[in-house]
């Protein structure tokens, strides 16, 4: 792609082109060094210190209705004027690499509304429950002008918290009678989580969601508060993705801690933090991805990986070797 037509395709996506937005994610997510090359060209020709949307992380076991109630969010943020983006990564086929589950067939209105866009991406067995270029969409999200952009998480584990790293509030949905597991819940994922929203909250469900929503308030309560929190945050609350209740209190909820963040000087300190460690993530990567091309340095670790496999060396040997030769 000639640098006309990147300048071209950048200055439709600032017009808020939905295909413009869908061709520069495709292109960020491209395995290809020439493509590469564009997509990091792309990004740099993007206007600096545009408008910034409120980015949302969201994380749930499967099961817990996250593409549910993305929709009604969605749907809920799109009747109050907001223009919103959703980046759902699904986990991938280990033979395609592709997506296994689309969880854009799972929001169909959501999907259909034109001031919605929703983009599902393999994860192709990246950790953290987000897919390697996540973050680069999103920043593409925010130059098409979103308002709000929803990133819902694989969903299978402690894994998850690398989302909090590309998000400004990081949502932790649960199921009713969740409550029941609480001594198997992962420290880590509620430490990171700003709002822990139990699902489902309605019918036969609401007096368990209820219990479930009680026993993870006192939980948050045992946890050592951060500076990054106003008081009464980390919070529980119920809501319904079917009968939409408590969805206008979430909103809110999500609002205020936002508000804060910014008035107290947090927002900027942890974007700042977040750009830095996204710098060395990519210089990891790409470092990574040198050594994959040096048919010398392949071959070395090949012979190594060998020789640690029949037990003649221990891993951490072998990999002081690598970085030996490398001049480590």
């Amino acid at each position: 792609m000639a640098t006309t037509d990147l300048n071209d395709l950048a200055k439709r996506l600032e017009a808020g082109e939905r295909r413009a937005l869908s061709r520069a994610i495709t292109l960020v997510e491209s395995a290809r060094a020439d493509h590469r090359a564009q997509a990091v060209e792309l990004l740099d020709a993007l206007k600096p210190g545009g408008k910034q949307a409120l980015r949302i992380g969201m994380s749930g076991t499967p099961g817990v209705g996250k593409s549910t109630f993305i929709e009604a969010f969605g749907m809920f943020l799109i009747e109050r004027g907001l223009k919103v983006a959703v980046l759902a990564v699904d986990p991938s086929s280990a033979r395609s690499g592709g997506s296994i589950l689309g969880d854009k067939t799972r929001m169909e209105e959501l999907s259909r509304h034109p001031r919605a866009f929703i983009r599902p991406s393999p994860s192709q067995s990246q950790l953290g429950g987000v897919a390697r270029r996540t973050r680069e969409a999103v920043a593409l999200c925010e130059a098409a002008g979103f308002d709000v952009v929803l990133i819902e998480t694989v969903g299978v584990g402690q894994s998850e918290t690398m989302v909090a790293e590309m998000s400004d509030l990081f949502l932790l949905l649960i199921a009713p009678a969740g409550g029941d597991e609480l001594q198997g819940v992962k420290r880590g994922i509620m430490e990171i989580a700003d709002m822990i929203l139990v699902n489902k909250a309605d019918g036969d469900l609401k007096p368990t969601a209820t219990r479930t929503c009680a026993d993870y308030t006192g939980a948050l309560k045992l946890l050592r508060k951060r500076p990054q929190d106003p008081e009464g945050y980390p919070k529980a609350m119920m809501v319904s993705a079917v009968t939409h209740d408590g969805l206008p209190e979430a909103w809110e909820a999500m609002e205020t801690l936002a508000a804060w963040r910014k008035e107290s000087g947090h927002w900027d300190k942890m974007r700042a933090e977040q750009a830095r460690h996204w710098f060395m993530e990519d210089l990891r990567a790409g470092l990574l991805a040198r050594l994959d091309k040096d048919p010398e340095v392949r071959a070395r670790i090949a012979d190594l990986g060998a020789r640690v496999e029949r037990g003649d060396l221990s891993p951490t040997v072998a990999a002081d070797e690598v970085l030996a030769t490398l001049g480590g």
